[in-house]
């Protein structure tokens, strides 16, 4: 997909992404600490299937099962000769199941370190870790990259960088924030929401935003979208929380019905790209496509 063709789609109205992955694995037999990423191509079947669900749902973005698949990471399950493989296999996985109507973002998570020098790793040679991935992605049939889950904002800038020189085709990212005892949010390296829009910004992103965030409810991630939008600019904004924090003291799994009462106030706050992350289900992406569509008729 063409970067100026999304940016159009953008222009037209709210774009719904799909929840997430992990969990729908699981219910469908992924065991603790097997490669999920693998499951491309072992069970290329099922992937589908969760990909098929969440289009039917009313996703018009699914994201490819890959999220750890760079070499870096499919390394720790042995599986680092087969970075290409896999990806090639998580794109058509998600085309297949979605259909030619979806637009398909190949999913890069982080690299499992730290750049220097906080750790040992090169720009030069985190470059090659996410070319590898991407280029892959790119090959299988992907339309976009969600650059996801991001806590440095120099590992994101460096995948940024690539999947620009890769194609031209939209390129989104977020991180993962947490409200800390100042009430502001930030991201695990203290990264605040104005340095990493600004970073994001300067990179040449096409959206910018925040998922995960395993410690906040759903009335903080609406006060973090307020921030985002703000210090976003012109760049559009996209915000997946998670369907609450379960066992995080009187916390709970937000139901789908509560993730779509949540919506007014995210598009009211200027969100264009919304979605979901841990716990959310194709029951969540329907609800808050119900609340979209609700909106869209007032």
């Amino acid at each position: 997909m063409k970067r100026a063709d999304f940016l159009q789609r953008l222009r037209e109205g709210t774009l719904l992404c799909d929840g997430a992955m992990g969990t729908q694995l699981l219910a469908r037999g992924l065991a603790p600490g097997e490669c999920s990423d693998r499951w491309c191509i072992d069970h290329a079947d099922r992937v589908q299937a969760i990909h098929r669900d969440y289009f039917n749902a009313g996703s018009d973005m699914v994201t490819t099962n890959t999220f750890g698949a760079t070499r870096s990471m499919l390394e720790r399950h042995g599986l680092d000769a087969k970075v290409r493989e896999i990806n090639i296999a998580g794109a058509q996985a998600a085309r297949a199941g979605a259909g030619p109507d979806a637009i398909v973002l190949g999913d890069v998570g982080p690299f499992g370190d730290f750049l220097e020098p906080v750790g040992t790793v090169t720009e030069p040679e985190l470059e090659a870790i996410f070319s590898e991935q991407i280029a892959a992605l790119h090959e299988g049939g992907a339309d976009g990259i969600l650059i996801e889950t991001m806590a440095d904002p120099g590992e994101a800038t460096v995948a940024v960088r690539v999947a620009r020189r890769v194609a031209d085709w939209p390129v989104l990212t977020t991180f993962a924030f947490s409200k800390i005892g100042d009430g502001s949010f930030r991201t695990m390296t203290g990264a605040t929401v104005g340095q990493i829009a600004q970073t994001m910004r300067d990179a040449g992103v096409d959206a910018l935003g925040a998922n995960c965030g395993t410690s906040l409810s759903l009335p903080e991630y609406v006060e973090l979208a307020r921030q985002l939008v703000a210090a976003a600019g012109p760049v559009a904004v996209i915000l997946q929380p998670n369907a609450g924090s379960p066992g995080a003291g009187d916390r709970r799994s937000a139901t789908p019905e509560e993730m779509g009462q949540v919506v007014p106030m995210l598009l009211d706050a200027g969100v264009r790209i919304l979605g979901g992350c841990c716990g959310t289900t194709p029951l969540h992406i329907s609800a808050i496509a119900r609340s979209i569509t609700a909106r869209k008729a007032q």
